[in-house]
């Protein structure tokens, strides 16, 4: 009779134990693919309070001096001017699995009425829950070296459809898509890519691709990261102050399930073992957000021909206005150089 109660109580006692750790992971589950949305999923993020505390933090880790302001405040007053001006049209592109992708294209303008059309073009990339506005800037200066210019807004971001944020790795094919426009008006184009941050991460993954044009000439990588996989878990860390492991790796599993790819696939570290483009690494000393020691591995390990800017005194995407002259005057000789070796 003992026996019998005792073997039911084990019984009841194994169900309960079995109950209790399938909620458990039941409950690891979801919190897995709420961190994937949080991190990966722009309407989900606007609606946590989170998000807004996030956004808080990254602009109070940015660098406050008075010079990055008012040359950042004269960038925007000079590209709203030239937006008054500067001819544009909005085009679209769809990936292979349906989502529309929006760019605003600014042509070269002839100003002398020459028959002899510019070749160059550049391919402007923004950051991580970023939008083509934000590289107007950039937009204007290339305009004015006599670029063509194409400013996509990537994959989930800006007026782009997407379920998910592609840190990079479903930007880097998506692009391809611009590529293959910018070589339908033009099969003499010199293709400068110039990324921030996730763009620039993603402009140094098309580079390790085998079958990419050689058309593309040269490649402005500001302040990328070296792969998502480590950028994931450092995040994780600060913004929710869960550990990386094993997180993590189940987040690449969950995104693999919902998104399509895996965050291990995203490393610009092995694309530029790889790549032949010549790139020029900029990155500021004080950036908060991706370690300039992201820029000197990326550096050391790109194969192709290389030079490394790192600007003192600037925080997260803010070389161009700590110091605009040396930024810009870096950038027009590199490509200057390049540019005139692909003629």
């Amino acid at each position: 009779m003992r026996e019998n109660r005792n073997r039911k109580n084990r019984k009841k006692m194994i169900m309960l134990l079995g109950l209790a750790v399938t909620a458990l992971l039941a409950g690891y589950v979801i919190l897995v693919n709420i961190l994937v949305s949080a991190a990966l999923v722009p309407s989900f993020m606007e609606k946590l309070d989170a998000f807004e505390r996030i956004t808080k933090e990254s602009y109070a880790a940015q660098v406050q001096t008075s010079d990055i302001k008012i040359n950042r405040n004269t960038a925007l007053k000079e590209t709203k001017e030239w937006l008054k001006t500067a001819k544009s049209r909005k085009i679209s592109r769809k990936t292979e699995e349906g989502y529309r992708l929006i760019a605003e294209e600014f042509p070269a303008e002839d100003k002398d009425n020459s028959a002899q059309k510019s070749h160059k073009w550049v391919l402007l990339l923004h950051g991580y829950t970023g939008w083509k506005e934000e590289m107007y800037p950039f937009a204007r200066w290339y305009h004015q070296q006599g670029y063509h210019v194409l400013v996509p807004d990537l994959r989930c971001q800006g007026e782009s459809q997407g379920d998910f944020i592609g840190m990079g790795w479903t930007d880097h094919f998506d692009n391809m898509l611009w590529i293959d426009y910018i070589l339908s008006q033009d099969t003499k184009a010199q293709i400068v890519l110039h990324g921030q941050s996730m763009g620039a991460a993603a402009a140094l993954m098309m580079t390790g691709e085998e079958n990419l044009p050689e058309n593309i000439c040269a490649v402005i990588s500001d302040c990328a990261y070296t792969d998502a996989y480590s950028m994931f878990g450092e995040k994780i860390k600060e913004w929710f102050g869960l550990p990386a492991f094993p997180l993590v790796d189940s987040a690449c599993l969950a995104l693999k399930l919902r998104g399509g790819y895996n965050l291990k696939d995203a490393s610009a570290l092995e694309a530029v073992k790889k790549s032949k483009v010549p790139t020029l690494f900029i990155h500021g000393d004080e950036d908060a957000m991706i370690s300039v020691r992201m820029a000197e591995e990326l550096y050391k390990a790109a194969v192709c021909e290389k030079e490394l800017l790192i600007v003192e005194g600037a925080g997260h995407a803010q070389s161009q206005d700590k110091d605009p002259s040396t930024y810009y005057g870096k950038i027009q000789g590199f490509l200057g150089k390049n540019l005139a070796k692909s003629q």
